[in-house]
Order: C-alpha cells, then sequence, then structure tokens
C-alpha cells in the first residue's frame, strides 16, 4: 500500500489513459490537454475523437471551432453534433465556407453531421458540406430556398448523391420546393420529415417514384419514409401523407405520427412494396385499423407507439366472429400456461380483438405495441 500510495498516472499505460479520458466531454477533454506535454499528445489521440457531441456546450463560438479542427479534429471523426447560435443572444456566423472546407479536408472519414438549432441560410447550399457524409440531421434549422438544389441534373455534385438518410425535424422552413430538390440525390434511401408544416400532399406526391419515359423518377430509391405532425397550434394542417396515394414504388417501411396518422391510413393500401408500417402518437379505433391494413397483404411487421385506441362502438363482423372462435378454441387444445405468463401477455397486448382480427387478414404479420394504452367509456 505504501508503495501504491507513491504512485502517480505516469505509471499507467497510455491505452488506459486513453480510456479513462475517454469518459470526459470535450470541454474537459480540452481543459485536460493542458496538464503536461504528455497528456496534451494523449488528448490529441484520435480514438478520442470518433464522436464528438458539442451540443451540451452552449458557448461555442466559431473561435472555438477553428482551434478544435486545427488542433484536434483528424481522420477519425466519425459522427459531429453541433449547436447553432440560432436562438442565442448573440447571434452571429456560426458555419462559415471556409471552416467547413476546412472539415471536409481534414475529416475525410466524417460519415454523420447532425445540426441543432443552426442558421444555414448564409450558406449558398448544402455541397460547402463534407462529401464524406452520409447521414444528415437538421433539428430546428433554418434553411434558404436553394440549400439542396443541385445545379446540373444527373452531374455528380461533390454532396447529394452521397448521403444516403436525411432527418428534418422542427424545420419550418422547409417546403415543397426543397422536396423536389431532393430527386436529384440518387443514393437517398431514407427521409424523416417531423413537423415541416409547409410540406403538402401535392408536393409529396410530385417526388414519389414512378416509373417514367426514362426510367425510374421522383425518390426511385427512397425505402423508408417518415411522416410526422405533433399537435400545435398557429400551423395549418397540410396532411401531406394524402400524398401516398401516388404508389411510391419501392418504399418498404413507412412511420406516421399525429395528424398524418389519419390521412397517411387511407392512401397505405396503395403502398404494394410496403413490409413495415409504425404508427406513433396518435389516436386510433380498432375498426379504422382493420379497413385499412385489408389490402396490405405484403406487411411484415405492425408496430404501434404511443398509441390510445378507442374501444369498439360496432359490433364484430362475421369474419372477426369465426376468427374469434378458431383462436378459442386453439386455446382449449393448447397446453395450459402458468398465470404470470398470462398476466404479462394481457399486459402487452392493450388489444387483444385487434391482434385476432388482424391475425385472420395478415396471417404473416407480427403485432408490435410500445406504451400503448385503451380509452375507456365513462361508463
Amino acid at each position: 500500500m505504501d508503495e501504491f500510495k507513491g504512485c502517480d498516472l505516469d505509471y499507467f499505460p497510455e491505452n488506459i489513459l486513453i480510456d479513462v479520458l475517454s469518459f470526459l466531454s470535450v470541454r474537459e477533454l480540452v481543459r485536460a490537454g493542458r496538464v503536461c506535454k504528455r497528456w496534451k499528445r494523449l488528448v490529441k489521440d484520435q480514438r478520442l475523437w470518433r464522436t464528438v457531441d458539442l451540443t451540451a456546450w452552449k458557448g461555442v463560438t466559431s473561435r472555438i471551432l477553428w482551434v478544435l479542427l486545427r488542433q484536434y479534429f483528424g481522420c477519425g471523426l466519425r459522427c459531429l453534433r453541433l449547436r447553432g447560435l440560432l436562438l442565442s443572444a448573440r447571434g452571429g456566423t456560426f458555419l462559415s465556407e471556409s471552416w467547413l472546407k476546412g472539415l471536409s479536408n481534414k475529416c475525410p472519414r466524417l460519415s454523420k453531421l447532425c445540426l441543432l438549432h443552426a442558421d444555414l441560410r448564409t450558406l449558398p447550399n448544402c455541397h460547402l458540406l463534407p462529401p464524406s457524409l452520409r447521414v444528415l440531421e437538421l433539428r430546428g434549422c433554418e434553411l434558404p430556398r436553394g440549400f439542396f438544389y443541385q445545379k446540373v441534373k444527373g452531374q455528380a455534385s461533390p454532396l447529394g448523391i452521397s448521403i444516403e438518410s436525411l432527418v428534418l425535424n422542427n424545420v419550418p422552413s422547409f417546403t415543397d420546393q426543397h422536396l423536389q430538390s431532393l430527386t436529384s440525390w440518387e443514393r437517398l434511401s431514407r427521409l424523416e420529415l417531423r413537423d415541416t408544416f409547409r410540406i403538402t400532399a401535392n408536393g409529396l406526391r410530385s417526388c414519389a417514384a414512378k416509373d417514367g419515359i426514362s426510367g425510374m423518377e421522383g425518390l426511385a430509391k427512397l425505402k423508408f419514409l417518415e411522416l410526422g405532425i405533433t399537435a400545435r397550434q398557429g400551423y395549418q394542417l397540410q396532411m401531406a401523407s394524402l400524398g401516398l396515394g401516388a404508389g411510391w414504388l419501392g418504399l418498404e417501411e413507412l412511420s406516421l405520427g399525429g395528424k398524418e396518422v389519419g390521412p397517411g391510413l387511407l392512401c397505405a393500401s396503395r403502398l404494394k412494396d410496403l413490409k413495415r408500417l409504425c404508427l406513433w402518437a396518435c389516436t386510433l379505433s380498432e375498426l379504422q385499423i382493420v379497413r385499412s391494413c385489408r389490402m396490405l397483404r405484403g406487411l411484415r411487421q405492425l408496430q404501434f407507439e404511443d398509441v390510445v385506441f378507442q374501444p369498439r362502438q360496432t359490433p364484430p363482423t362475421d369474419e372477426e366472429e369465426r376468427s374469434n372462435e378458431e383462436q378459442q378454441d386453439g386455446e382449449e387444445h393448447s397446453e395450459t400456461e402458468s398465470s404470470d405468463d398470462n398476466k404479462t401477455q394481457d399486459m402487452n397486448d392493450p388489444f387483444p380483438s385487434l391482434r385476432r382480427s388482424l391475425a385472420v387478414m395478415l396471417p404473416s404479420c407480427s403485432l408490435v405495441f410500445t406504451n400503448c394504452s385503451v380509452q375507456m367509456n365513462a361508463d
């Protein structure tokens, strides 16, 4: 013990010290580099800069970004999260063209960029972003009119064709014009639109993947689409999910939330390639779900998240009665399960009749309930 008390961190191997430093935030990591020359060298190890999250550091300015870029960022950076100055009282330019060009040169392996509350109206277009990006997330940002515009159609650009996943959350400036510009992104396979209030059904319908004269047109590579509008005041709902009635060839996964669930279910039956459907943050009735999913024969998974189910107000149909009888007969001939397992199954299945009804129409489809509830009548 006496020998152990006399030891310090200089006796630890560098791999262990790097593991210890990996638990520090970016701000604490920069401060740790001022302790000594050895720590300064260890802090610059690229294993510590694979995933950088600066959203919790509210005092980040353009000057700090330049220091991080010149001294710490390198070829090891894979994911970068930044908080802009859109909601800050100081304001000012946050992301400059020169800094983005430097980021592209020093971080050739950067694949994911997340921007929170960033004002991108000072940038001419998204072509200034690193060409190595595969995932781009914009949350609470402001966009210029031609941000996603590709000047020459059909010609490879520094960006656009390399991005595979685009996430837009609470971006009020995103319009049908921006959505139409995404049709030039040849690798875009995942698109998430949450609280994009200016997207209309006509705008979504014009971007649908369809057979054209020269081949596939629109968002031809899109496999996953999410549309969600949460309850807010002061915005006119456009019901953009009505644009799903155009067919959308190749679309395999669809996620609908909030006010877009109702109109989206009306058009979901026209999605011939749909395999997975997720409904979240809404109120649904059993009859509404059964009627909408009746034509989705290729559906393999139906997921409900934060859904409130309304009680049945109409008597069951003959088909549902036969399915209930078959289910009861199967339960009588099956082995008796423990009471604990039955209680757990009832808790995870808030609507047993819905499961029995869908089991007849979609025998190959699995149901998943997450944080759902059943609305009970007052009587």
